[in-house]
């Protein structure tokens, strides 16, 4: 084992029992995005007594606050591979930079993007057809959390750092922390103070706050290179520069995913705000499948980089193989799951008045989406698998064109002929099985040609399109 990896809070993921040391990984992690979807589903709960439509505005937010998130946090994906590869080579000057810069990167890029995403909050909202008695209510409570957006991203940043050195227990304490605090602060909010989804809002971005306070004090304290000065904070431009280019596709693709459902979400709100209200409420249900099924994502990039780092090659392919596995299992047995128990789960996040009228819209969204999920789960393991090997362009440019571009593609040309939610909602499974066709064929190719390179020159090997050291 590494120097590195015998500093309390880190575990060195290239050693010992791959399948035992992916579940002991993923399960702090799986708890994590478990309990952050409990605290989102508590504010539906909660917000739905306020009004009729307050659930539905809350809902119709979440495409556009991924979009406006989702390309600087793809960077958060570019500072946890580097880590994890710095870690794996045990090089503690490159761990130490990647860490310096990752904050300000984060806090700033974050203020950015949430004053872009306050700015054109409302325009965005029209633009995607939101129904006219929600708007009001869904421009106040994106404009809110587009506060919140860099006390979102530093926590992610530095959950990322964490995760990437083998500690996920931290990011999933402190999210609890966090998120109780959200509950409570959204009861205080709605039920005394008689808020709308403004009462929500506010207490979301104060749990965010809440959870950055504690990464960032984590990080100042723990016993490593990857600990955190705070007077010592400044970008690197070389590192910048090597986050930039493997995590900014990641977000980039993010971003397309987004795009791509605001124009399902656009098409959604064309059949009026009972159904705009059953569809946010599956979505909250399958949520719970995709964080389940994202913690292998997560896995595969800090296990394969850790691997690449410490230039163990031939793990990786078990590592892919078992991830999958895992992640099919998983995405097949909650999928079917949210679909059998979804009349008794969707009357818990629907107000009452119109609960019995949207379950159906509900329920047929999750027969067509929940039940198909694991090939959702099975895209993203290969995605985290290319951008661990170093391949960041390429995992970007086969999901935009085999998800987001078949989605666009159908819903301009099949749904467009036969409007109708069934048709709408096939667009995903679709779009997923086909990508994951294109990653296989691609991992395939790129795996053998790395290994029989090795071979050759019978020495340790760097992939061309691995970061530049």
């Amino acid at each position: 084992m590494s120097q590195i990896a015998k500093k309390k809070g880190t575990v060195d993921l290239t050693q010992g029992n791959l399948l035992k040391q992916l579940i002991l990984f993923t399960l702090p992690i799986i708890a994590t995005g478990v309990l952050q979807l409990l605290f989102n589903t508590a504010d539906l709960i909660i917000v739905k007594s306020a009004s009729e439509t307050a659930s539905g505005a809350v809902s119709a937010t979440h495409a556009l606050n991924n979009l406006v998130i989702n390309l600087i946090m793809g960077i958060s994906i570019g500072a946890g591979v580097l880590t994890a590869r710095y870690f794996g080579a045990n090089d503690k000057q490159g761990l130490y930079e990647v860490v310096h810069t990752s904050f300000p990167t984060a806090f700033f890029g974050g203020l950015i993007f949430g004053t872009i995403g306050f700015i054109l909050a409302r325009p965005l909202l029209e633009l995607f057809n939101t129904p006219a008695n929600m708007i009001d209510q869904s421009t106040t409570y994106i404009r809110i959390i587009m506060c919140g957006v860099p006390f979102n991203v530093v926590y992610n940043f530095g959950a990322s750092i964490l995760r990437s050195v083998g500690n996920a227990r931290k990011p999933l304490l402190y999210l609890t922390i966090a998120g109780v605090t959200n509950v409570f602060l959204n009861m205080f909010f709605v039920f005394v103070c008689n808020l709308d989804v403004e009462g929500v809002a506010i207490a979301t971005i104060t749990s965010q706050l809440l959870s950055s306070i504690l990464v960032v004090r984590e990080l100042t304290k723990v016993d490593g290179p990857h600990k955190l000065h705070l007077k010592e904070m400044k970008i690197y431009p070389k590192q910048l520069g090597k986050m930039v280019y493997t995590g900014l596709p990641a977000g980039v693709q993010g971003a397309m995913f987004s795009i791509s459902n605001i124009i399902i979400q656009s098409s959604v709100n064309s059949f009026g705000d009972l159904v705009v209200t059953a569809n946010g409420a599956a979505h909250n249900i399958e949520g719970y499948v995709y964080t389940c099924m994202n913690s292998f994502h997560q896995a595969a990039v800090a296990f394969v980089g850790q691997h690449m780092g410490a230039k163990k090659y031939k793990r990786i392919l078990n590592i892919c193989l078992t991830c999958v596995a895992c992640v099919v299992t998983v995405g097949l047995v909650l999928g079917s799951g949210a679909y059998l128990l979804g009349e008794p789960l969707l009357r818990l996040l629907i107000n009452k008045n119109v609960v019995d009228n949207a379950i159906e819209f509900g329920l047929l969204r999750l027969s067509i989406i929940g039940t198909t999920y694991c090939f959702c789960g099975f895209m993203d393991v290969m995605c985290g698998v290319l951008r661990g090997m170093g391949k960041s362009t390429e995992p970007m440019i086969m999901t935009i064109l085999s998800v987001c571009g078949i989605r666009i593609l159908w819903i301009y040309t099949v749904f467009a002929q036969n409007h109708t939610l069934e048709t709408l909602y096939l667009s995903y499974p679709i779009s997923w099985a086909i990508c994951v066709v294109v990653q296989v064929v691609f991992f395939i190719f790129t795996y053998s040609a790395m290994m029989k390179k090795i071979k050759k020159q019978n020495t340790p090997l760097v992939p061309t399109e691995e970061i530049k050291q």
